[in-house]
């Protein structure tokens, strides 16, 4: 006799709801109703269904959460309903819904790694890179908070009350704002990480405007440069720093988005290498990390059809998506003392896609 499949619940991960013979027709039922399959939801199998409210841009509120759960306890199957397990064989996610659903990391601070260090953090108010001020804040250090948003970084702060927080409101891209940053830190900088960026709109060399490429290069790869240069010198009187630039998965193959950010990406590591072997006798450490899919608010847009039909049947490998804090954990190990051996390295934190 089969046993029962557990109880769903908003804590539960949307591949747990997609593989249950209630909650996966009501799902699909609520995603063909808006024109798609389950495979839109394949990214984010591993997350808590809860978690798609703060994730979907308002797209999947609380309310609906509320309303899957209530339907799911009532037992509610759709009408027409396919079998359990027959929608899934059919659609090309059926690979991923068999696959066994992964353990959850677990977060695990160390309280005292970044105690009497000052790190600066761009693209603090969100992502990636509010998940790593969070986590330098939270083992003691010391966080110059940057991002161009006052009212997200104004609720970083609060979020973050007991521990040491400067926020510094600015672009990376103009040098007036890069003073104050420099100023906000004060004499000693020990560690920067590169992580505000932004993505283009998917579209191809033959197809790229110049808006695009400037704004994207300017912002991928000037404001990481401006900000190295405005810190190195300090770094090099003591003879020490780490920098993690944040380039991609795009720095590392040309299937993951369009001509502007893949090139962007690939300068950005380019930059990484060229520092790491200028600097590292004298001391420095400097690394760059390519994310994999990650929950970010870097929205992508496709302005091309040749670039949407090349980039999602290069993205057809791509694994679940994690949140912020996953990338987080690998920034703060090269930010850390404990990365003191690692240098000129980019570290695909991808969940083994550069290796498909």
């Amino acid at each position: 006799m089969a046993a029962s499949p557990s109880p769903l619940s908003a804590s539960s991960p949307v591949g747990t709801w997609l593989d249950h013979p209630v909650g996966g027709p009501i799902l699909r039922d609520l995603l063909a109703h808006s024109g798609q399959t389950a495979d839109a939801l394949r990214p984010v199998r591993n997350l808590a269904l809860s978690r798609l409210v703060a994730v979907s841009n308002g797209q999947f509120p609380a309310e609906l959460v509320d309303e899957l759960v209530r339907r799911v306890e009532a037992g509610e199957v759709p009408t027409g309903a396919a079998p359990e397990g027959a929608a899934a064989a059919s659609e090309t996610s059926s690979t991923a819904s068999a696959a066994a659903e992964l353990p959850q990391w677990t977060e695990r601070i160390d309280a005292g790694r970044f105690v009497g260090k000052t790190v600066i953090v761009t693209g603090a108010g969100s992502g990636i890179g509010r998940a790593t001020a969070s986590r330098v804040a939270r083992e003691g250090g010391r966080v110059v908070a940057v991002d161009i948003s006052q009212e997200r970084l104004d609720e970083f702060a609060s979020a973050h009350a007991s521990a040491e927080v400067v926020t510094v409101v600015g672009d990376i891209t103009d040098d007036a704002s890069i003073a104050s940053i420099l100023e906000a830190a004060g004499d000693r900088v020990d560690a920067l990480a590169n992580v505000a960026g932004i993505m283009d709109d998917m579209t191809p060399v033959g197809e790229v405007s110049d808006a695009v490429w400037s704004r994207v290069f300017r912002i991928n790869v000037d404001g990481t440069m401006k900000l190295m240069r405005a810190v190195i010198p300090g770094m090099l009187e003591r003879s020490a720093g780490a920098i993690v630039n944040v380039a991609s998965e795009a720095a590392l193959r040309g299937s993951a988005a369009g001509a502007a950010y893949t090139a962007s990406k690939h300068a950005v590591v380019g930059l990484t290498k060229s520092s790491a072997f200028m600097y590292g006798p004298s001391g420095l450490r400097i690394n760059a990390v390519a994310p994999g899919p990650t929950i970010t608010n870097i929205q992508a847009s496709f302005g091309s059809p040749l670039g949407a039909e090349r980039v999602r049947t290069g993205m057809a490998v791509m694994p679940a998506a994690v949140e912020s804090d996953a990338l987080a954990a690998s920034i703060t190990f090269l930010l850390s003392d404990d990365g003191v051996n690692v240098n000129g390295v980019v570290l695909a934190s991808d969940g083994g896609w550069s290796a498909a």
